[in-house]
Formats: structure tokens, C-alpha cells, sequence
């Protein structure tokens, strides 16, 4: 596990910049789509189009990495279940000087190509020795008389709320209240980390047609929230997906910003464990009621590898020969789940060999929600540390390393 600290900019042209330190131990080229892709051997293409031959790396089912550049030999990767979860992603190890420029993300069918993003990389040098010690002086100096400024960054601090929940509560409230006086016309806006709006007021109402489809029918705010002040937003069955920094936003009829408050979620990774030989485990998931028809929900494992399809409902139905053979006959979900938003899986049988990490997203043309749960099988709880309650606290699955959740059915497990 690596923690890799990057700066994402976006620039004019839509591309966006990622800037890295030269030698950290991994950078992450994002690139994620959701849309139709070909049927016929999609392909998943990072190039640089500066370099001869062009190629970075390229994804069918598994990694084609004929036609490679040699400059990237050994040090690139993606998801093996990239085509499944729409995740096209690029893990570049080690990135080096030379490895500045222009990436782009495309899928392709052999006939046609469709670029889906494009990442301007800049790897740069580390502070030299002698810039570190006149950063030393500076900050010695600036102690002397920064009593004041780290009064009032204390009191930046304090303004951005923090909001911490479980992983099965049925909703969460971002806080925001204000003593501004703000005008009937006032217009009022929840956004997230990537200036998607997730509620919007205006108008006196709200306005559904305008919110980001991943928050549809899932967001309220109060009665008259301008005359009270209160512009606290619920956000209805958070999951993991949903932690983020939401911004609300205040802004005259003129356009001008009257208020502006920053939160910051944080939903814990579901975590459940369960003896060898039970019976059965349910993988909890509640959605909004009412889902429509032309849903389709996956639940896969894929941690650890390789990825494998647990569950897959489409078409008002299970469709068992999309599903992985060692689940055949185990799972199950239930029969109302279009009118009751119940995506829970439950799982029969359990054995160690279902250790994992699932996850579930369910999608439609105006749905698309995606849900994390970490299951452990085998042996019996008894005051270890499998499960903690602080956030700084982490538990490592195989290859993989989380914040530790609580899950109410299993009753309150003590801290260390």
C-alpha cells in the first residue's frame, strides 16, 4: 500500500494535468466510462502520440502489450476487470522525467476508435538540498509572526464541517447553516469534487431535472430553506462511493456568491465477517424504491484476483450463465427488488475460499450506483482487531488495505 500525492488540474483545452514527483512509487492516469462499448473485441488503448512507436499500454480481455514502447516495459498496468467495471485507469510505476507529456485513453473495436480522456503528465524533480534548507529558515521566520494567520486558518479549518457515518445507515445530513441573510430569488447549489451538481434549488424549488444522475431521487433539502437559513442537504442510502467534499453554494440572481460552505464525508467500506460453514451471509445494498425496469445489477468479487461474476440481474430477471460456476446455485437476491430498491445478495454456503471484496452496481439510462462490502469467512470473532472504529486505523485483505467500518448486524465490536 502507497499513498502518492499528485496535483489535478484541469486546463482549457479539457485535458487535464496530473503533476508527480520523479521516483514516487506509482502514479494513477484516471480514465472511466460508463457508456456503450463495442461488442466485438473492445480494446482499451493509453498512447502518447509524441513517441514512435506510440503505444503504452493496451487491454483487451487481458494485457496485449505487443507493439509496447520499451520505454514503459514492465512499469504500466490496469484493473484486470477494466472492460467489466469501466474502470480503464493506468498504474504507471516509478514514473521518471522522460515520462512527461500527453496521454490519451481511447476504446476501439479494430474500425473505430473513441477517445475517452486525455491526461497531460508532468513529472518533476524533487526539492534540491539547498532549497530545503532555505525552506527551513522560512518557516522559522514565518513562526515568529504567524501567531495571527494560524488563528485564522484555525478558524478556515472549523468552517469545513466533517461527517463521518457507517456504511448501512439509511441517510446522511451536510450540514450547512448560515446567518446571512439571503433573497427570496436566491439560488442554491450542492455540488461535489468534480463541479457535478447534485441538488439544486431555484426558483423556490427544487430542481430535479438539473441534479447529476449518480444523486437522482436520492437528495432533499427543508421547507423553505432560505427564510429558515438552513441549506443542509440529506443525502438518502449513502454508500462508500458517495464519500467526497460537497460544496454548497449560495449565489444572488445576478450570479454573485452570497455564502459559500464546504463538507466533507466520509462513508466507511462495509465490512462483514462470518464462521465457515454457516448457512448463509447477506451482502447488504438498499437502494431508492421503485427502480425501473431496465436496471441491470452485477455483484463481482475482485479482490483477489482474478475477477469473478458473483450475481448478475437483468432483464426483470437472474441470469445464472453470466455468473462464475463456483457461485452457481449459492446466490440469491431478492424478488421485489424493482419495487423495494433491495440489492442485497445473500450468499449460501460461505467457505474461506469467499473471502474477498465484492462489489455491486446496478445502471440503467438514468441510474448508476456502485456499493463496496468486504466479507471475511472463517473462524469466530473474539476480541482481536479485525474490525476497529478509528479512521486512522486500517485493515489489511490480501493485497488490500481499508478504513475499518461497523456493521450494526454484527453487533458492537470493541475498539483495541
Amino acid at each position: 500500500m502507497f499513498a502518492v500525492f499528485v496535483i489535478l488540474l484541469q486546463v482549457s483545452q479539457g485535458a487535464a494535468v496530473l503533476e508527480v514527483y520523479e521516483e514516487v512509487e506509482a502514479v494513477v492516469l484516471p480514465c472511466q466510462y460508463f457508456g456503450i462499448i463495442p461488442e466485438d473485441d473492445p480494446t482499451v488503448i493509453w498512447s502518447r502520440f509524441d513517441l514512435n512507436p506510440k503505444t503504452v499500454h493496451r487491454r483487451r480481455e487481458e494485457d496485449d502489450l505487443q507493439g509496447q514502447n520499451q520505454h514503459y516495459s514492465g512499469r504500466t498496468s490496469m484493473r484486470p476487470d477494466a472492460l467489466d467495471t469501466g474502470d480503464y485507469s493506468l498504474t504507471l510505476r516509478k514514473p521518471q522525467l522522460t515520462d512527461s507529456g500527453t496521454y490519451t485513453c481511447t476504446i476501439s473495436d479494430g474500425t473505430q476508435d473513441l477517445t475517452l480522456n486525455t491526461i497531460q503528465l508532468q513529472v518533476k524533480e524533487r526539492f534540491p538540498a539547498w532549497s530545503k534548507v532555505l525552506l527551513v529558515l522560512l518557516v522559522l521566520t514565518t513562526v515568529i509572526v504567524s501567531g495571527g494567520l494560524l488563528f485564522c486558518f484555525r478558524l478556515y479549518l472549523m468552517s469545513v464541517y466533517q461527517v463521518e457515518v457507517d456504511a448501512e445507515v439509511n441517510a446522511v445530513q451536510l450540514p450547512c447553516k448560515t446567518i446571512t441573510h439571503l433573497p427570496e430569488d436566491a439560488k442554491v447549489e450542492w455540488s461535489n469534487s468534480k463541479d457535478k451538481t447534485i441538488h439544486l434549488f431555484e426558483n423556490s424549488s427544487d430542481q430535479h431535472d438539473e441534479q447529476h444522475w449518480f444523486y437522482r431521487q436520492r437528495t432533499e433539502m427543508k421547507k423553505r430553506p432560505l427564510k429558515a437559513g438552513d441549506l443542509s442537504l440529506t443525502l438518502k442510502y449513502p454508500t462508500d462511493s458517495d464519500t467526497d467534499t460537497y460544496t454548497c453554494t449560495a449565489r444572488s440572481r445576478e450570479g454573485n456568491i452570497l455564502m459559500k460552505k464546504q463538507v466533507q464525508l466520509h462513508v466507511k467500506v462495509c465490512q462483514m465477517e462470518v464462521k465457515d460453514g454457516e448457512e448463509s451471509i447477506q451482502l447488504p445494498f438498499k437502494s431508492t424504491c421503485d427502480l425501473p425496469d431496465d436496471i441491470r445489477v452485477k455483484w463481482w468479487r475482485d479482490d483477489p484476483e482474478p475477477m469473478v461474476m458473483v450475481h448478475v440481474y437483468q432483464n426483470k430477471s437472474d441470469q445464472p450463465d453470466k455468473q462464475d460456476e463456483e457461485y452457481r446455485g449459492r446466490t440469491e437476491m431478492s424478488k421485489k427488488l424493482l419495487e423495494t430498491g433491495n440489492l442485497s445478495l445473500t450468499l449460501k454456503h460461505p467457505t474461506v475460499s469467499d473471502t474477498g471484496r465484492y462489489r455491486c452496481r446496478v445502471d440503467s439510462r438514468n441510474i448508476w450506483r456502485e456499493k463496496t462490502v468486504l466479507l471475511k469467512v472463517g473462524g469466530q470473532y473474539e476480541g482481536g482487531t479485525l474490525f476497529t472504529h478509528s479512521l486512522v486505523e486500517v485493515q489489511q485483505y490480501g493485497r488490500l488495505t481499508v478504513f475499518s467500518c461497523y456493521h450494526p448486524s454484527l453487533g458492537c465490536l470493541p475498539e483495541k
